[in-house]
């Protein structure tokens, strides 16, 4: 490879994409490249600036920059009912949730943007927003509700406090009969035209670690008992609960996101979802 520069791979630090990462070490590629673990926000900030050549997205962050993205192929984080990890927390049922306040993280914004599109749409709600960092004790002493992500919201959902728990995939499903994709991996075009044969690697190697990933998951059980608690038996329901492919039933869910989103004007333009392939590699080459 011609570039002198390393190739930045973005690592979501949530667990829930630890299955695809666990075996992808960016030292064993054939060229120079390194890691960068962060918050989708963060990430996805990188990634549309191009300073983040490829890696993990949040699916809002891919379709806010998707004229500057290509979407991997076979590799989501998604779910097909109740995620586990996007939870909403509230003290009175959602109906009276809907023309109230909801507190909610400020890490990430599909989740956000989800929870507005089913409470606009599903629920036919429209509560007060205010932003706050994860925290779900603060967050409840100024609002009605607020909306947990990730690892956050797994500890908290491991504390009976009296909160009624919604799962927003859950939720989704009910309402749309689609599963929900919360994250993509993507390579920004820039960097997928001056350096093809990295991103072929590193897209191969993405798709060994979560094959691989899948079918041992005890080491990253144990990783997730160590770093965030719970027992072994929760983290493995959890992980084998998740679906980490991207096939057709993942993009008909994530497109009808997108639409919901944009005809809600959360999302500023329609969403032409454009996949990398092996055949770009080709036309690069030839």
């Amino acid at each position: 490879m011609n570039d002198p520069e390393p190739t930045v791979i973005g690592k979501i630090s949530y667990t829930n994409s630890w299955p695809v990462f666990h075996n992808f070490h960016p030292s064993s590629l054939s060229f120079p490249a390194e890691m960068v673990s962060e918050v989708p926000a963060i990430l996805n900030q990188g990634m549309t600036s191009g300073s983040i050549h490829v890696g993990a997205l949040s699916s809002f962050a891919y379709a806010a920059a998707s004229e500057r993205l290509l979407l991997l192929p076979d590799l989501s984080v998604s779910s097909d009912g109740p995620v586990k990890s996007i939870l909403m927390f509230s003290r009175v049922p959602l109906a009276q949730v809907a023309s109230g306040t909801i507190a909610v993280t400020n890490t990430s914004a599909t989740s956000v943007n989800l929870l507005k599109i089913l409470m606009a749409k599903a629920v036919n709600g429209k509560p007060e927003y205010i932003s706050a960092a994860p925290d779900l004790d603060k967050m409840m002493a100024g609002a009605d509700a607020c909306l947990l992500i990730g690892d956050n919201a797994i500890r908290a959902s491991w504390q009976d406090q009296g909160y009624i728990v919604t799962d927003l995939g859950e939720l989704w499903k009910e309402w749309t009969g689609f599963g929900m994709t919360f994250a993509v991996w993507a390579v920004n075009r820039e960097a997928a035209g001056r350096r093809p044969e990295a991103v072929a690697e590193i897209a191969d190697a993405f798709v060994e670690s979560k094959r691989r990933g899948q079918q041992n998951l005890a080491p990253i059980i144990r990783d997730a008992c160590s770093a965030i608690g719970g027992t072994a038996a929760y983290w493995d329901t959890y992980f084998r609960n998740l679906c980490y492919d991207f096939g057709e039933r993942q993009q008909e869910g994530r497109n009808l996101y997108f639409r919901y989103a944009y005809e809600l004007g959360l999302l500023q333009h329609e969403v032409k979802m454009e996949m990398w392939s092996h055949n770009l590699l080709t036309r690069v080459n030839e």
